[in-house]
């Protein structure tokens, strides 16, 4: 199933509307009440939880030169009137750490490198500016053709947005519909899996604002559908996994070899960022780049409750099914390493009368999303994984993130429990620990340490007295 991109689509929506000269001179539509609650409907918004004050008290510290001062309101920031609308649609009230600097950062136009806990907005942390910025010079900025020049017709995107899977390619194009909402700017979304005829049908039809991953993105391109000549803004999203072995030459041939805009401002988010990447990253942002680090690099939330318990490979099965038959019912990610383990263990679950789904790179992307949609709807409150959704999936209410199989680096377990308490609210994590995971067991007994929580009695042999993470910004 293909997603729509059209939030408006300037050229019919005269069909819609008695259009005044002043709309048109403004550059944003008027607003449309059942379009509104199809984009911003409670089921489309994770609300901040009881703890979202919790943010004032984190430490912030932006490294560079003549760094813009944050805001504490977004009525006081630097924003489009139009855009600060669509914020307060989104509910969005006070902002994050990563959002009142981050914004002011790029309204400024500085290049970014941000480190923010998972679930700490970092998605309106960059949509937001990028896309106001554009509002109010979009009609001369964009590009549409006629009817009948459209397969002639090249997509020059504003703003390029960079995702590493398809799950959160999707999310970001949602969350770009909102606030791109009543502009004239358009977005769209570009990825693997599914048919590429009908992405380029929706390019033809023009983008403004695109969401895309490296493989598809460089398809296109080479099939003459994308210029990114007229590129403002290149942004890496989950931007530690975007440059590692596996991205790294698909990104630098995007950004060096396919004519994109080098007068452009990149930015780069993630909750981890190990220090080679970040070494990395500077190749591709500006001498004058700014760093924004929030809390610790590479730390997590303490409104995840983590449990951590020894689970020989043997029993995971049934001690799986005892934790979930335990717990007060609720939506629950379990993580496993492989594709024929998510299936496996998805069967046995559904076999023991327990609705679950699983997603994994080898399912359709039809299957994906249908298994996504079942999850968040609460058809299959149980979710069988693979790292496919460890990174930037921001469904609502996951309660319950469980480890089944522990992940082989700290920054990979950092992602996958960063599912649950995003922005404020409170999660539990549970994961099953045996002598397969020893290669992480310094690394999570120092984050549990941080994190204030307990430590179970086979990690205690690995707490010393001046445990710490290394947070070494001579590197940043």
């Amino acid at each position: 199933m293909e997603k729509s991109s059209a939030n408006y689509n300037w050229g019919s929506s005269k069909k819609r509307y008695e259009w005044k000269d002043e709309y048109l001179t403004q550059g944003f539509a008027p607003r449309d009440e059942m379009l509104e609650k199809e984009l911003f409907g409670i089921d489309n918004h994770v609300h901040s939880g009881l703890n979202f004050d919790k943010y004032e008290k984190i430490a912030v510290k932006v490294t560079g030169e003549n760094p813009p001062p944050g805001f504490n309101k977004f009525e006081d920031a630097n924003l489009h009137p139009c855009m600060k609308e669509n914020v307060a649609l989104a509910r969005y009230t006070v902002p994050t750490p990563v959002q009142k600097h981050s914004i002011s950062i790029v309204t400024a136009n500085r290049d970014l490198m941000a480190c923010a806990q998972t679930g700490s907005g970092k998605t309106a942390a960059f949509l937001i500016p990028t896309c106001s910025a554009l509002f109010s010079q979009a009609q001369q900025l964009i590009s549409r053709a006629s009817p009948r020049d459209y397969h002639h017709f090249k997509s020059r995107p504003l703003v390029l947005i960079l995702a590493p899977t398809r799950e959160l390619c999707c999310q970001i194009f949602d969350e770009a519909r909102r606030f791109c909402y009543r502009s004239m700017l358009r977005p769209c979304a570009v990825y693997g899996g599914a048919g590429v005829q009908g992405q380029i049908r929706e390019l033809e039809r023009g983008c403004d604002v695109l969401v895309a991953t490296p493989g598809r993105l460089c398809d296109l391109i080479d099939r003459g559908k994308i210029d990114l000549s007229h590129l403002r803004y290149l942004v890496l999203d989950e931007a530690d996994r975007m440059l590692d072995m596996g991205f790294e030459g698909v990104i630098r041939d995007v950004v060096e070899n396919k004519g994109m805009n080098k007068n452009r401002v990149t930015l780069m988010y993630s909750a981890t960022f190990p220090r080679e990447i970040r070494a990395l990253a500077r190749d591709f942002l500006k001498p004058n780049y700014l760093f924004l680090k929030v809390g610790r690099i590479g730390g997590t939330t303490t409104d995840i409750t983590q449990k951590v318990m020894w689970v020989e490979e043997g029993e995971k099965r049934e001690r799986v099914k005892q934790l979930l038959m335990s717990q007060p019912p609720c939506r629950t990610l379990i993580f496993v390493d492989t594709k024929r383990a998510a299936d496996s263990l998805d069967h046995y679950l559904f076999e023991s009368k327990l609705p679950s789904t699983s997603i994994h790179g080898d399912r359709s992307q039809m299957e994906r999303e249908d298994a996504l949609l079942a999850f968040k709807k609460g058809t299959c409150p149980i979710l069988v994984a693979t790292a496919v959704v460890a990174r930037g999936i921001d469904i609502k209410n996951v309660m319950h993130v469980v480890n089944y199989d522990m992940p082989p680096t700290i920054d990979e377990y950092i992602h996958r429990i960063g599912r649950t308490a995003r922005v404020g609210n409170a999660g539990l994590a549970s994961s099953f620990f045996n002598n397969s995971s020893t290669g992480i067991a310094r690394d999570l007994t120092k984050l549990l340490v941080e994190c204030k929580q307990e430590v179970p009695e086979f990690l205690k042999r690995y707490v010393t007295s001046n445990m710490r993470f290394e947070d070494d910004e001579d590197d940043l």
